[in-house]
Protein backbone atom coordinates (compact mmCIF):
# COMPACT_ATOMS: atom_id res chain seq x y z
CA UNK A 1 0.00 0.00 0.00
CA UNK A 2 1.40 3.40 -0.98
CA UNK A 3 2.08 5.84 1.83
CA UNK A 4 0.20 9.18 1.67
CA UNK A 5 2.31 12.15 0.65
CA UNK A 6 -0.08 15.05 0.02
CA UNK A 7 -0.39 17.21 3.18
CA UNK A 8 -4.23 17.28 3.20
CA UNK A 9 -4.54 13.51 3.01
CA UNK A 10 -1.52 12.91 5.27
CA UNK A 11 -3.05 14.94 8.08
CA UNK A 12 -6.29 12.98 7.87
CA UNK A 13 -4.45 9.66 7.90
CA UNK A 14 -1.99 10.44 10.70
CA UNK A 15 1.12 10.28 8.54
CA UNK A 16 3.81 12.92 7.97
CA UNK A 17 5.55 13.09 4.61
CA UNK A 18 9.32 12.69 4.82
CA UNK A 19 11.72 15.43 3.82
CA UNK A 20 12.70 14.89 0.19
CA UNK A 21 16.45 14.64 -0.15
CA UNK A 22 16.28 13.16 -3.66
CA UNK A 23 16.37 15.49 -6.67
CA UNK A 24 12.91 16.75 -7.58
CA UNK A 25 11.38 14.12 -9.90
CA UNK A 26 10.77 15.41 -13.42
CA UNK A 27 7.49 14.37 -15.03
CA UNK A 28 6.55 14.78 -18.67
CA UNK A 29 2.72 14.85 -18.52
CA UNK A 30 1.07 14.08 -21.85
CA UNK A 31 -2.74 14.37 -21.55
CA UNK A 32 -4.84 13.98 -24.66
CA UNK A 33 -6.68 17.31 -24.26
CA UNK A 34 -6.56 20.62 -22.44
CA UNK A 35 -8.99 21.44 -19.64
CA UNK A 36 -12.06 21.20 -21.89
CA UNK A 37 -11.51 17.45 -22.21
CA UNK A 38 -13.15 15.88 -19.16
CA UNK A 39 -10.82 12.90 -18.79
CA UNK A 40 -7.71 15.05 -19.24
CA UNK A 41 -8.91 17.73 -16.84
CA UNK A 42 -9.91 15.34 -14.08
CA UNK A 43 -7.17 12.72 -14.33
CA UNK A 44 -4.25 14.98 -15.32
CA UNK A 45 -4.61 18.76 -15.13
CA UNK A 46 -6.35 18.84 -11.74
CA UNK A 47 -3.61 16.66 -10.22
CA UNK A 48 -0.73 18.89 -11.29
CA UNK A 49 -0.88 21.34 -8.39
CA UNK A 50 -0.76 18.45 -5.91
CA UNK A 51 2.24 16.98 -7.70
CA UNK A 52 4.04 20.30 -7.61
CA UNK A 53 3.25 20.74 -3.92
CA UNK A 54 4.76 17.29 -3.35
CA UNK A 55 8.03 18.39 -4.96
CA UNK A 56 7.66 17.23 -8.57
CA UNK A 57 8.65 19.30 -11.57
CA UNK A 58 5.88 18.79 -14.10
CA UNK A 59 5.77 19.74 -17.78
CA UNK A 60 2.21 19.44 -19.15
CA UNK A 61 1.83 19.15 -22.91
CA UNK A 62 -1.64 18.19 -24.24
CA UNK A 63 -1.88 16.66 -27.69
CA UNK A 64 -5.06 18.41 -28.88
CA UNK A 65 -5.96 22.02 -28.13
CA UNK A 66 -9.36 23.38 -27.08
CA UNK A 67 -10.30 24.34 -30.64
CA UNK A 68 -10.10 20.69 -31.66
CA UNK A 69 -12.64 19.69 -28.99
CA UNK A 70 -14.89 22.66 -29.74
CA UNK A 71 -15.07 21.56 -33.38
CA UNK A 72 -15.72 17.96 -32.33
CA UNK A 73 -18.58 19.00 -30.06
CA UNK A 74 -20.03 21.18 -32.80
CA UNK A 75 -19.91 18.29 -35.29
CA UNK A 76 -17.28 20.00 -37.47
CA UNK A 77 -14.38 18.16 -39.13
CA UNK A 78 -10.85 18.58 -37.82
CA UNK A 79 -8.57 20.97 -39.69
CA UNK A 80 -5.79 19.05 -41.42
CA UNK A 81 -3.25 21.79 -40.83
CA UNK A 82 -4.16 21.87 -37.14
CA UNK A 83 -3.78 18.10 -36.87
CA UNK A 84 -0.37 18.26 -38.49
CA UNK A 85 0.59 20.90 -35.95
CA UNK A 86 -0.55 18.72 -33.06
CA UNK A 87 1.63 15.85 -34.26
CA UNK A 88 4.62 18.11 -34.89
CA UNK A 89 4.43 19.53 -31.36
CA UNK A 90 4.07 16.09 -29.79
CA UNK A 91 7.07 14.72 -31.71
CA UNK A 92 9.14 17.73 -30.61
CA UNK A 93 8.19 17.13 -26.97
CA UNK A 94 8.98 13.42 -27.15
CA UNK A 95 12.45 14.14 -28.50
CA UNK A 96 13.15 15.81 -25.15
CA UNK A 97 12.00 12.80 -23.11
CA UNK A 98 15.53 12.05 -21.92
CA UNK A 99 15.37 15.05 -19.62
CA UNK A 100 12.54 13.51 -17.57
CA UNK A 101 12.30 10.75 -14.98
CA UNK A 102 9.06 9.41 -16.41
CA UNK A 103 6.41 10.00 -19.06
CA UNK A 104 2.85 10.12 -17.71
CA UNK A 105 0.60 9.52 -20.70
CA UNK A 106 -3.15 9.56 -21.19
CA UNK A 107 -4.03 6.48 -23.27
CA UNK A 108 -1.31 6.90 -25.93
CA UNK A 109 1.24 9.49 -26.95
CA UNK A 110 0.67 9.39 -30.71
CA UNK A 111 -2.97 8.76 -31.70
CA UNK A 112 -3.54 6.74 -34.86
CA UNK A 113 0.15 6.02 -35.35
CA UNK A 114 1.42 2.43 -35.13
CA UNK A 115 3.07 1.00 -32.05
CA UNK A 116 6.52 0.88 -33.65
CA UNK A 117 6.57 4.67 -34.03
CA UNK A 118 5.24 5.35 -30.56
CA UNK A 119 7.54 2.82 -28.89
CA UNK A 120 10.56 4.39 -30.56
CA UNK A 121 9.54 7.88 -29.42
CA UNK A 122 8.99 6.69 -25.82
CA UNK A 123 12.09 4.52 -25.60
CA UNK A 124 14.42 5.12 -22.68
CA UNK A 125 11.98 6.69 -20.20
CA UNK A 126 9.69 4.86 -17.73
CA UNK A 127 6.09 5.00 -18.92
CA UNK A 128 2.96 5.43 -16.78
CA UNK A 129 -0.20 4.98 -18.87
CA UNK A 130 -3.63 6.12 -17.73
CA UNK A 131 -7.01 4.88 -18.98
CA UNK A 132 -10.32 6.18 -17.70
CA UNK A 133 -12.33 4.05 -20.12
CA UNK A 134 -12.09 1.36 -22.80
CA UNK A 135 -10.22 3.45 -25.36
CA UNK A 136 -8.80 0.32 -27.00
CA UNK A 137 -12.29 -0.53 -28.25
CA UNK A 138 -12.16 2.49 -30.57
CA UNK A 139 -9.39 0.81 -32.53
CA UNK A 140 -10.56 -2.78 -32.16
CA UNK A 141 -14.07 -1.92 -33.44
CA UNK A 142 -13.16 0.84 -35.89
CA UNK A 143 -15.12 0.95 -39.13
CA UNK A 144 -11.93 0.76 -41.18
CA UNK A 145 -10.38 -2.66 -41.64
CA UNK A 146 -6.98 -1.03 -42.14
CA UNK A 147 -7.23 0.71 -38.77
CA UNK A 148 -8.30 -2.52 -37.06
CA UNK A 149 -5.41 -4.38 -38.65
CA UNK A 150 -2.75 -1.78 -37.87
CA UNK A 151 -3.95 -0.50 -34.49
CA UNK A 152 -6.40 -3.07 -33.16
CA UNK A 153 -3.90 -4.35 -30.55
CA UNK A 154 -1.72 -1.25 -30.26
CA UNK A 155 -2.83 -0.23 -26.78
CA UNK A 156 -2.55 -3.75 -25.37
CA UNK A 157 1.06 -3.89 -26.58
CA UNK A 158 1.78 -0.43 -25.23
CA UNK A 159 0.36 -1.48 -21.85
CA UNK A 160 2.73 -4.47 -21.81
CA UNK A 161 5.70 -2.08 -22.24
CA UNK A 162 4.67 0.25 -19.40
CA UNK A 163 6.10 0.48 -15.89
CA UNK A 164 2.63 1.08 -14.43
CA UNK A 165 -0.89 1.36 -15.82
CA UNK A 166 -3.52 3.33 -13.90
CA UNK A 167 -7.18 2.67 -14.65
CA UNK A 168 -10.49 4.13 -13.54
CA UNK A 169 -12.43 0.92 -13.05
CA UNK A 170 -12.27 -2.82 -12.47
CA UNK A 171 -13.14 -3.80 -16.03
CA UNK A 172 -10.11 -1.85 -17.31
CA UNK A 173 -7.95 -3.32 -14.55
CA UNK A 174 -8.77 -6.82 -15.79
CA UNK A 175 -8.09 -5.77 -19.38
CA UNK A 176 -4.68 -4.28 -18.52
CA UNK A 177 -3.67 -7.38 -16.57
CA UNK A 178 -4.66 -9.63 -19.47
CA UNK A 179 -2.64 -7.39 -21.80
CA UNK A 180 0.48 -8.12 -19.74
CA UNK A 181 0.88 -4.95 -17.66
CA UNK A 182 3.68 -5.23 -15.09
CA UNK A 183 1.60 -3.34 -12.52
CA UNK A 184 -1.99 -2.09 -12.62
CA UNK A 185 -3.44 0.39 -10.11
CA UNK A 186 -7.12 1.28 -9.95
CA UNK A 187 -7.25 5.05 -9.47
CA UNK A 188 -10.77 6.54 -9.46
CA UNK A 189 -11.58 9.72 -11.31
CA UNK A 190 -11.71 12.33 -8.52
CA UNK A 191 -14.05 15.16 -7.61
CA UNK A 192 -13.14 18.40 -5.85
CA UNK A 193 -15.68 17.97 -3.07
CA UNK A 194 -15.48 21.62 -2.02
CA UNK A 195 -16.88 22.60 -5.45
CA UNK A 196 -20.14 20.69 -4.79
CA UNK A 197 -22.54 22.58 -2.50
CA UNK A 198 -24.02 20.43 0.25
CA UNK A 199 -27.63 21.54 0.60
CA UNK A 200 -31.18 20.13 0.43
CA UNK A 201 -32.75 19.51 -2.98
CA UNK A 202 -35.38 21.88 -4.44
CA UNK A 203 -38.68 21.97 -2.54
CA UNK A 204 -40.91 21.67 -5.62
CA UNK A 205 -41.28 19.41 -8.64
CA UNK A 206 -39.03 16.47 -9.48
CA UNK A 207 -35.82 17.39 -11.24
CA UNK A 208 -33.82 14.60 -12.88
CA UNK A 209 -30.24 15.62 -13.60
CA UNK A 210 -27.85 14.43 -16.32
CA UNK A 211 -24.37 15.79 -17.08
CA UNK A 212 -22.06 14.76 -19.90
CA UNK A 213 -20.50 15.26 -23.33
CA UNK A 214 -22.10 14.81 -26.76
CA UNK A 215 -20.56 11.32 -26.87
CA UNK A 216 -22.62 10.19 -23.88
CA UNK A 217 -25.71 12.27 -24.77
CA UNK A 218 -26.59 9.57 -27.30
CA UNK A 219 -27.70 7.39 -24.38
CA UNK A 220 -30.39 9.80 -23.19
CA UNK A 221 -33.13 8.48 -25.52
CA UNK A 222 -33.08 5.36 -23.32
CA UNK A 223 -34.95 7.53 -20.78
CA UNK A 224 -37.53 9.00 -23.15
CA UNK A 225 -40.36 6.55 -22.47
CA UNK A 226 -39.76 6.24 -18.68
CA UNK A 227 -39.68 10.02 -18.26
CA UNK A 228 -42.82 10.51 -20.36
CA UNK A 229 -44.64 7.91 -18.27
CA UNK A 230 -43.43 9.51 -15.06
CA UNK A 231 -44.55 12.95 -16.27
CA UNK A 232 -48.09 11.63 -16.66
CA UNK A 233 -48.28 11.22 -12.87
CA UNK A 234 -46.72 14.53 -11.84
CA UNK A 235 -44.33 17.30 -12.93
CA UNK A 236 -40.90 16.06 -14.05
CA UNK A 237 -38.06 18.11 -15.52
CA UNK A 238 -34.99 16.62 -17.16
CA UNK A 239 -32.09 18.95 -16.31
CA UNK A 240 -29.33 18.44 -18.88
CA UNK A 241 -25.84 19.91 -18.43
CA UNK A 242 -23.71 19.55 -21.54
CA UNK A 243 -23.10 20.78 -25.07
CA UNK A 244 -26.68 20.69 -26.43
CA UNK A 245 -30.25 19.96 -25.28
CA UNK A 246 -31.49 16.37 -25.46
CA UNK A 247 -34.88 17.25 -27.05
CA UNK A 248 -36.63 14.09 -25.89
CA UNK A 249 -40.20 14.18 -27.29
CA UNK A 250 -42.79 14.82 -24.60
CA UNK A 251 -40.21 15.45 -21.85
CA UNK A 252 -39.87 18.85 -20.20
CA UNK A 253 -36.22 19.89 -20.28
CA UNK A 254 -34.07 22.55 -18.68
CA UNK A 255 -30.74 22.83 -20.49
CA UNK A 256 -27.53 24.39 -19.15
CA UNK A 257 -24.35 24.68 -21.23
CA UNK A 258 -21.51 22.94 -19.41
CA UNK A 259 -19.15 25.22 -17.52
CA UNK A 260 -16.50 23.81 -15.24
CA UNK A 261 -17.18 26.29 -12.45
CA UNK A 262 -20.93 25.53 -12.45
CA UNK A 263 -20.98 21.70 -12.32
CA UNK A 264 -21.51 21.41 -8.58
CA UNK A 265 -24.06 24.20 -8.41
CA UNK A 266 -26.16 22.72 -11.21
CA UNK A 267 -26.23 19.25 -9.62
CA UNK A 268 -27.28 20.81 -6.32
CA UNK A 269 -30.43 21.93 -8.15
CA UNK A 270 -31.74 18.43 -8.94
CA UNK A 271 -33.37 15.66 -6.89
CA UNK A 272 -31.71 12.67 -8.55
CA UNK A 273 -28.93 12.06 -11.11
CA UNK A 274 -29.22 9.49 -13.92
CA UNK A 275 -26.60 7.54 -15.87
CA UNK A 276 -28.13 5.39 -18.63
CA UNK A 277 -25.71 3.35 -20.77
CA UNK A 278 -26.14 0.25 -22.96
CA UNK A 279 -24.42 -3.01 -22.06
CA UNK A 280 -21.76 -2.85 -24.78
CA UNK A 281 -17.95 -3.36 -24.70
CA UNK A 282 -16.98 0.32 -24.66
CA UNK A 283 -19.59 1.21 -22.04
CA UNK A 284 -18.46 -1.64 -19.78
CA UNK A 285 -15.12 0.15 -19.55
CA UNK A 286 -16.58 3.46 -18.36
CA UNK A 287 -15.63 4.65 -14.89
CA UNK A 288 -19.04 5.81 -13.62
CA UNK A 289 -18.00 9.43 -13.14
CA UNK A 290 -21.59 10.72 -13.20
CA UNK A 291 -22.24 8.49 -10.19
CA UNK A 292 -19.20 9.90 -8.39
CA UNK A 293 -20.42 13.44 -9.12
CA UNK A 294 -23.87 12.57 -7.79
CA UNK A 295 -22.26 11.28 -4.60
CA UNK A 296 -20.28 14.50 -4.23
CA UNK A 297 -23.46 16.54 -4.69
CA UNK A 298 -25.30 14.46 -2.08
CA UNK A 299 -27.85 13.20 -4.59
CA UNK A 300 -29.09 9.64 -5.18
CA UNK A 301 -28.40 8.16 -8.59
CA UNK A 302 -30.21 5.75 -10.91
CA UNK A 303 -27.86 4.01 -13.34
CA UNK A 304 -27.68 1.12 -15.77
CA UNK A 305 -26.04 -1.97 -14.19
CA UNK A 306 -23.08 -1.89 -16.58
CA UNK A 307 -19.40 -2.11 -15.70
CA UNK A 308 -18.25 0.16 -12.88
CA UNK A 309 -21.80 1.43 -12.31
CA UNK A 310 -22.61 -1.90 -10.71
CA UNK A 311 -19.43 -1.77 -8.59
CA UNK A 312 -20.12 1.76 -7.36
CA UNK A 313 -23.75 1.12 -6.42
CA UNK A 314 -23.67 -2.48 -5.20
CA UNK A 315 -24.62 -2.47 -1.51
CA UNK A 316 -23.61 1.19 -1.26
CA UNK A 317 -26.97 2.68 -0.27
CA UNK A 318 -26.22 5.54 -2.69
CA UNK A 319 -28.62 4.75 -5.51
CA UNK A 320 -30.53 2.24 -7.63
CA UNK A 321 -29.78 0.18 -10.71
CA UNK A 322 -32.23 -0.01 -13.63
CA UNK A 323 -32.14 -2.09 -16.81
CA UNK A 324 -35.51 -1.98 -18.58
CA UNK A 325 -37.84 0.95 -19.15
CA UNK A 326 -40.12 -0.34 -16.40
CA UNK A 327 -37.09 -0.56 -14.06
CA UNK A 328 -36.31 3.10 -14.73
CA UNK A 329 -39.92 4.16 -14.15
CA UNK A 330 -40.08 2.21 -10.90
CA UNK A 331 -36.75 3.54 -9.60
CA UNK A 332 -37.52 7.16 -10.37
CA UNK A 333 -41.07 6.84 -9.03
CA UNK A 334 -39.74 5.36 -5.81
CA UNK A 335 -37.30 8.21 -5.29
CA UNK A 336 -39.87 10.87 -6.13
CA UNK A 337 -42.29 9.38 -3.57
CA UNK A 338 -39.67 9.00 -0.81
CA UNK A 339 -37.80 12.23 -0.01
CA UNK A 340 -36.36 10.65 3.14
CA UNK A 341 -34.91 7.78 1.11
CA UNK A 342 -33.37 10.32 -1.27
CA UNK A 343 -31.86 12.17 1.67
CA UNK A 344 -30.31 9.01 3.15
CA UNK A 345 -28.90 7.92 -0.17
CA UNK A 346 -27.49 11.39 -0.80
CA UNK A 347 -25.81 11.52 2.60
CA UNK A 348 -24.33 8.05 2.10
CA UNK A 349 -22.94 9.12 -1.27
CA UNK A 350 -21.48 12.34 0.08
CA UNK A 351 -19.71 10.46 2.88
CA UNK A 352 -18.26 7.95 0.44
CA UNK A 353 -17.09 10.69 -1.92
CA UNK A 354 -15.24 12.37 0.94
CA UNK A 355 -13.40 9.15 1.86
CA UNK A 356 -12.66 7.71 -1.58
CA UNK A 357 -13.05 10.23 -4.38
CA UNK A 358 -12.08 13.67 -3.07
CA UNK A 359 -9.24 15.17 -5.11
CA UNK A 360 -6.61 15.31 -2.32
CA UNK A 361 -7.22 11.66 -1.43
CA UNK A 362 -6.80 10.42 -5.02
CA UNK A 363 -3.92 12.80 -5.74
CA UNK A 364 -2.09 11.50 -2.69
CA UNK A 365 -2.15 7.96 -4.10
CA UNK A 366 -0.94 9.25 -7.47
CA UNK A 367 1.94 11.14 -5.84
CA UNK A 368 3.20 8.01 -4.14
CA UNK A 369 2.87 5.95 -7.30
CA UNK A 370 4.71 8.42 -9.55
CA UNK A 371 7.44 8.89 -6.98
CA UNK A 372 8.10 5.15 -6.94
CA UNK A 373 8.38 5.06 -10.73
CA UNK A 374 10.60 8.15 -10.86
CA UNK A 375 13.03 6.63 -8.38
CA UNK A 376 13.71 3.77 -10.78
CA UNK A 377 15.17 6.32 -13.20
CA UNK A 378 17.03 8.63 -10.80
CA UNK A 379 20.66 7.80 -9.94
Amino acid sequence: MLAPTHPAASARMGWTAPHMSDPAPRILALPRYGRKGASSRLRFHDHVRYLKEAGFRVEVRPFFDDEYLERQYAGLPSRRAALAGHFARRFAVLRERGGFDLAWVEKEALPFLPLAVEARMLDGVPLVLDFDDAWHERYARHGSGAVRSLLGRKLERLVARSAVVTVGNEWMRDWARQAGAAEVVKLPTPVELAAYPHRPPPSEGFRVGWIGTPASARYLPMLGEPLRALSATGPVTLVTIGAAPAHLPGVAEEFHPWREEEEGERLAGVHVVVMPVPDEPFERGKSGYKIIQAMAAGRPVVASPVGENRVLLADSGCGLLATTGSDWRAALSCLRANPELCRRMGEAGRARARLEFDQPVVADRLVGLLRQVARTRQP
